[in-house]
């Protein structure tokens, strides 16, 4: 069993992961991975953490993709952030029969995150083994989820997409907009997303867009659209598909951010944001 909260399902992860499905495989095991729900941190009272880079749904497919043969999703309440090292073993890990529990270098557990790798190995009382994995450095940075928020909020998409192993997604449902875009002569998808993503920097991204079983590349606003002055704090997530006509209204809707291409800013006329629509559509193909 690999267990920690896994936000972002990055490089580093897949690396406790990774070693939990090869030490299940050596000794004729299923790997399995527990997971906490909502991200413990949040339930803390870091109100940041409600918004996550990997939410429960894409989670679940990330592990199935890498092979886990089962997820165990713990909720994380008041009740569990009170049990004690010793009966997080007892009640929980005991419980379900585990042999090896493999974790990060930085896993904690139990009241106050007293509970450490080294408690874990004294707690297991021989019951199950325990493997940790060390720290996953990638150009002399070490790979953590706070260091992917911090570069989402900077708009370094390229640091993202390096530290994840693939480009940062975010998705949702394609709803009404004021469809500006059309009138513009760039007609755009407006996305009500599903779940709480932690948003990137307001700007225009090129993107890659799947919807109805087929990928398209594109361009994507996201914030709060300043030109029209509409007075809306709430960003908004406009997509606009290249050579695409379809109606989808009530779809759904994937986005990869595969470039950051410039902040959001505030046109003096119609002319100037069109033109400049058009330099940031030929922007995104040549990145794309």
């Amino acid at each position: 069993m690999a267990i920690g909260d896994f936000d972002g399902v990055h490089l580093g992860h897949q690396e406790v992961i990774g070693r939990a499905l090869r030490t299940a495989k050596k000794l004729g095991l299923k790997a399995s991975i527990m997971t906490f729900h909502p991200h413990p941190r949040a339930v803390m009272g870091q109100d940041k953490y409600t918004d996550l880079i990997t939410p429960m749904s894409k989670k679940m497919k990330m592990f199935e993709s890498l092979g886990v043969n089962h997820t165990y999703i713990v909720t994380f309440d008041a009740s569990l952030m009170r049990l004690s090292p010793e009966h997080f073993v007892d009640q929980v890990l005991d419980r379900l029969g585990v042999e090896s529990v493999i974790c990060g270098f930085d896993f904690t557990f139990g009241f106050q995150g007293k509970g450490t790798p080294d408690s874990l190995c004294e707690l297991s009382h021989g019951k199950f083994s325990v493997e940790v994995v060390r720290p996953f450095h990638m150009d002399g940075e070490k790979v953590s989820s706070t260091l992917i928020r911090e570069s989402l909020q900077q708009g370094d998409i390229e640091t993202v997409t390096r530290l994840l192993g693939r480009p940062y997604s975010i998705s949702g449902i394609v709803v009404d907009g004021e469809k500006r875009g059309r009138t513009l002569g760039f007609p755009t998808a407006n996305i009500q997303l599903d779940e709480s993503y932690v948003i990137p920097t307001n700007g225009v991204y090129a993107i890659k867009a799947s919807v109805k079983g087929e990928t398209y590349k594109g361009v994507m606003n996201i914030g709060v659209k300043p030109t029209f002055t509409t007075g809306e704090l709430k960003p908004s997530f406009e997509a606009h598909l290249f050579d695409f006509s379809e109606q989808i209204y009530g779809e759904h809707m994937n986005v990869e951010l595969i470039a950051f291409l410039r902040p959001e800013r505030k046109f003096s006329s119609l002319d100037d944001l069109v033109a400049q629509i058009k330099l940031d559509v030929e922007k995104a193909k040549n990145k794309l």
